[in-house]
């Protein structure tokens, strides 16, 4: 039994009515052509909406003498992309760009996310039932950053921002960042936040298993994360919502050691909280990016189901089975696993939820 048999074979016998199943496209399949398959609930369409999708835009690489690392992030490719949505059961994604411009002077990195914003928004508009995006931003300069914020959600009609887990040396809980917070706040935008790899481990890091992704890359989110926390952004700024990729990092796993530091290590905490740490996880967003059901159910008994959205990383191919795996874990109701795959994004992005095209 593959895994398509295995969670429809679940969906089937313990929900209230979620399955997954094929449906035939609205024009002839061509040869190799995947057919587009969707989640039904009780015979309804549930819109599946992707928060974790990256792209490149070859014109802004190319000004930072870059290279595209991977050839499925080129939206020149865009009917492959949409293939591999329709096999994976995805309607939307939220498109994202990882930031690689947090080095660059102030005209070219506003070169760099003109070129970007005015992408996101044409590829959007092309794809209307298909994709919506984040604004790219220069959070280096922020009071550039703040300009294309607006620039983007108000003028490119882009959806919210992304951002990196550190801007050069400084942490996102910097306060030469809270201005650009503030803004967001005020726009009711929301943040996702991918990270970037811990060059400071690099030595330790080297060798066998990519360990500067496998393990980096959560490592550096848990960080950015735990600033955000133990600085006190998250307080100063109670309204932001801030979705992190890869299920958060390690700090849901593991949040209870940052509550039992403020009694161990009292004098260490140097900035009065409003609340316990792991009380935060509850007005953090996540993506479903992490990679069996117990995973899932715990980081939905640390941050609670209407705090997670579907991801995929595409299109790094960490998992082909997304859909699949929002349904095949145990103890979700199926109100929940709709918000999970598609209902809280779309109330957060401002999606209408209508009928399949």
């Amino acid at each position: 039994m593959d895994a398509r048999e295995a969670s429809a074979r679940y969906a089937n016998s313990v929900s209230e009515g979620i399955e997954f199943v094929d449906c035939e496209l609205t024009v002839p399949l061509m040869e190799g052509q995947p057919r587009r398959r969707e989640v039904l609930r009780h015979g309804r369409h549930v819109k599946t909406i992707d928060v974790h999708a990256h792209c490149s835009i070859p014109e802004a690489v190319a000004l930072l003498n870059r290279r595209v690392e991977r050839p499925g992030l080129l939206l020149s490719g865009v009917q492959d992309r949409l293939n591999a949505m329709d096999e994976q059961g995805i309607d939307m994604e939220a498109l994202s760009i990882n930031p690689f411009w947090y080095g660059a002077d102030r005209d070219v990195a506003a070169e760099v996310i003109r070129i970007q914003n005015e992408k996101l928004a044409e590829i959007s508009a092309s794809y209307p039932d298909r994709f919506v995006a984040f604004t790219t931003v220069a959070l280096q300069h922020p009071d550039l950053a703040i300009e294309q914020l607006e620039t983007g959600i108000k003028r490119y009609g882009l959806r919210g921002v992304s951002a990196g887990c550190i801007v050069g040396e400084l942490e996102l809980a910097d306060p030469k960042f809270h201005p650009f917070w503030a803004k967001v706040e005020e726009m009711g935008a929301l943040v996702f936040i991918h990270p970037q790899g811990t060059p400071a481990l690099e030595s330790r890091l080297k060798g066998s298993g990519v360990l500067e992704n496998v393990i980096g890359n959560p490592l550096d989110t848990t960080i950015a994360l735990s600033h955000l926390i133990f600085e006190g952004t998250l307080d100063r700024f109670p309204g932001l919502k801030i979705c992190a990729a890869h299920g958060g990092g390690y700090l849901p796993s593991y949040a209870a050691r940052s509550d039992a530091g403020i009694v161990t290590f009292p004098e260490r905490f140097t900035v009065s909280l409003k609340k316990r740490p792991t009380e935060y996880l509850r007005q953090l967003y996540f993506d479903s990016l992490i990679f069996t059901p117990e995973m899932l159910r715990h980081l939905i008994a640390e941050a609670g189901a209407s705090q997670i959205m579907l991801g995929t990383d595409y299109p790094f191919p960490w998992t082909q089975t997304s859909v699949d795996h929002i349904l095949a874990t145990p103890e979700l109701t199926d109100d929940e696993r709709e918000a999970i795959l598609g209902g809280t994004a779309a109330t957060l992005l401002g999606i209408e939820v209508g009928v399949l095209s």
